[in-house]
């Protein structure tokens, strides 16, 4: 067999792999879109739900949502941030370091069910914090916090070490360098991770099932101390509890989740793009 025909097999074997993966997710995708877009509209994102779920709109769910994940920002991203500034900047190449990079690689993947537990036992009743905004937010950032921690680190090894040499032989200190030479670069890469981590926090059910969601709350919360309803948990319950529900209004909710997350992913694509089409190198 020639390197031609070689190529043109390989070239033939990834396009049909890639079709195996591609087709059925935008079939799912188209299929969500089309029985979910008619419940659209500015009534449906507007309204609380009424006559027992089964009416109305998702007003409370969505607002929830963002509520949930403005919390898991503000939780988890200067942590994840700073100590991925730390490990890829300040800490030394020994067993403690590479212990604790494997113990954040192990912690990415815990099913998303046990940080709702631990965030029940931990925030719910040990703190006393209760089912409350509050405590879904902490949950869902130490939820993230080891894929934000691994990405930022990821952007910041990747800035040439020839930045950081040139910086100090000109008399800057170590985080004037880290500051003015390393982030601007490793940019990208960070705002990436954070908000592929806030989109997973948006869509994720069990986590705040024990710390944060309710099954029916029409009012918005007063303040952190109140519990959510959120969209995945609220997509949940009129998928499987609620009698005689409407099919539209579980697609609505579902392709309103999606949008959701697509959104927060193409400001990150966005953001990534121009950033890069800034740098230098």
């Amino acid at each position: 067999m020639t390197r031609q025909q070689t190529q043109r097999l390989a070239s033939i074997a990834i396009t049909t792999v890639s079709a195996i993966a591609v087709i059925p997710i935008m079939a799912v995708i188209l299929f969500i879109v089309t029985q979910g877009a008619p419940a659209l509209g500015w009534k449906f994102f507007t309204t609380p739900p009424s006559a027992g779920m089964t009416e109305g709109g998702i007003l409370p769910a969505l607002l929830g949502t963002v509520f949930l994940t403005l919390g898991t920002a503000v939780v988890s991203m200067p942590l994840a941030i700073g100590a991925a500034i730390y490990l890829a900047e300040y800490s030394a190449a020994n067993r403690i370091t590479a212990a604790v990079r494997l113990a954040i690689i192990n912690l990415a993947g815990i099913p998303s069910i046990v940080y709702g537990l631990f965030g029940l036992g931990m925030f719910v009743l040990f703190l006393n914090l209760g089912t409350s905004i509050i405590a879904g937010s902490l949950t869902l950032g130490l939820m993230t916090l080891p894929v934000v921690i691994s990405t930022a680190e990821e952007a910041l090894l990747s800035v040439p070490a020839e930045f950081r040499v040139t910086s100090l032989s000109l008399g800057a200190t170590k985080w004037q360098t880290i500051r003015h030479q390393v982030l601007p670069h490793a940019l990208p890469g960070i705002l990436t991770g954070v908000i592929l981590g806030l989109s997973r926090a948006a869509g994720e059910t069990a986590p705040i099932l024990f710390t944060a969601a309710a099954f029916y709350l029409p009012d918005l919360p007063n303040s952190i101390d109140d519990p959510t309803m959120a969209l995945p948990y609220h997509l949940y319950v009129i998928s499987t509890q609620v009698p005689g529900m409407p099919l539209r209004i579980q697609y609505g909710t579902a392709l309103t989740l999606l949008l959701l997350v697509l959104s927060l992913t193409l400001v990150a694509s966005v953001i990534r793009s121009r950033v890069r089409r800034r740098r230098e190198w």
